[in-house]
């Protein structure tokens, strides 16, 4: 579970730098779609994160209902 956290940590790290990167290179470059850019990343500065959170709630309760099914008398 650790390694699953590490790698969707990074895997958002990337993402949000990689969408502010863009959004400067098309600022600088004086697009018109810049201004749009802008508000699509910082709306997904907000929403990245809480869809790897919910992934991560997600697969804590599949992975502990998994375990409870295979040993019940373990989780008593």
């Amino acid at each position: 579970m650790k390694k699953a956290k590490r790698i969707f940590a990074l895997l958002g790290a990337v993402l949000l730098a990689g969408m502010y990167l863009i959004t400067l290179i098309l600022a600088l470059f004086a697009n018109p779609a810049s201004k749009n850019m802008l508000m699509a990343s910082i709306a997904c500065t907000v929403i990245i994160p809480c869809l790897f959170y919910g992934m991560m709630l997600v697969a804590r309760v599949l992975g502990t209902r998994h375990t409870d099914i295979e040993n019940p008398e373990e989780t008593e």
